[in-house]
């Protein structure tokens, strides 16, 4: 069955919307978007700035995001600028772009469609524990976030 393919939904440069977006197709977003975002696919502009959850079949970010994302394909362009997890079927990275969070595979996203994806709960990281059976609390570790992963993962 093919899909409908219609025009873009345009978020344009020099606007923001504050508030949650649903759609049954593509949004553009050149301006910038406060709130959570739902849609079969976004496109992030080389200005656009998001933040919020995003839950989309197809991601490509070229400007900045900062959120959860919940995507079957995500692309992050040399210019992208990401903080938050990405749970994906397939992520791609180009050089130069910037990602400070977890990547994770989530078949389940795949499967559902976009209304339907659950909402997703960071997973809380085993405690590890030393030789004398004593359950430590994991530390964090300052450092600086990674730059320019080169790669294709899924």
């Amino acid at each position: 069955m093919a899909e409908k393919k219609g025009l873009p939904s345009i978020i344009s440069r020099g606007l923001t919307i504050t508030g949650d977006l649903a759609s049954d197709g593509e949004v553009q977003v050149d301006g910038r978007v406060e709130g959570d975002i739902a849609c079969v696919s976004l496109v992030v502009g080389l200005g656009g700035e998001v933040v919020g959850e995003v839950r989309a079949k197809s991601l490509r970010l070229h400007g900045q995001l900062t959120g959860q994302v919940l995507a079957d394909n995500v692309f992050l362009a040399a210019t992208a600028r990401m903080v938050g997890d990405v749970y994906h079927q397939s992520l791609a990275i180009e050089p130069g772009a910037f990602l400070q969070g977890m990547c994770r595979r989530n078949d389940e996203v795949a499967e559902a469609p976009v209304a339907a994806i659950p909402a997703a709960a960071p997973a809380e990281p085993p405690a590890p524990s030393n030789d004398t059976g004593v359950t430590e609390t994991p530390r964090m570790i300052q450092g600086k976030p990674v730059r320019g992963l080169v790669g294709v993962a899924s």
